[in-house]
């Protein structure tokens, strides 16, 4: 399996097509899908401590931060930060772990309070950014894109939305079709 842990589901779906072909079990597609999905988790945890296993000899470089005092975690290859004083029940601490735990483009959330959360994503492609614009409340007008990343603040359910897309310019280098698709806003005379 390749080490991109983003690339799991879908080699997953086919390795388990094919056990279950090669072992002759009678799994229906809706239960090849299923494990899939359970299995996703665990083995994005194995490729990303396997990675982190062989990164352990190269020399680490550190720096003194001024930030807020928050718990870090990682689940299943995605980054999770929320701050000490936020209830794990608020709003934006519950859509960061529904959108974790359903959405594999997260790549990284952050809580800093209960009603906002900074959503880092890597879409597959132009229609999953477009997805992720609609689906976080983001005005067409509001996407910058700064590098390699581009950003957007919205609203969903209640919670102010950072969104940040890696890698999304490379998705937008067609602008003409990105704005008939109607991910960014076209441009005025």
């Amino acid at each position: 399996m390749s080490q991109d842990p983003r690339d799991v589901p879908r080699k997953l779906r086919s390795a388990l097509e094919m056990a279950a072909a090669l072992l002759d079990l009678p799994l229906t597609e809706a239960q090849r899908e299923a494990l899939a999905v359970e299995l996703t988790g665990p083995v994005r945890a194995l490729i990303v401590e396997a990675r982190a296993d062989v990164g352990d000899d190269s020399p680490v470089r550190y720096a003194v931060a001024a930030t807020e005092p928050v718990e870090t975690s990682w689940v299943g290859g995605c980054l999770c930060r929320i701050g000490l004083d936020v209830d794990h029940d608020s709003p934006a601490a519950a859509l960061a772990h529904k959108l974790r735990s359903s959405q594999p483009d997260v790549t990284a959330t952050e809580v800093p309070d209960a009603t906002t959360l900074h959503l880092v994503v890597r879409p597959q492609s132009i229609d999953c950014w477009r997805w992720w614009v609609h689906r976080m409340g983001v005005a067409i007008n509001s996407v910058r894109t700064e590098g390699d990343t581009v950003t957007a603040t919205g609203q969903c359910q209640g919670v102010t939305v950072h969104l940040c897309g890696e890698g999304v310019p490379e998705l937008l280098a067609d602008k003409s079709a990105a704005r008939l698709m109607g991910v960014i806003a076209g441009t005025t005379s």
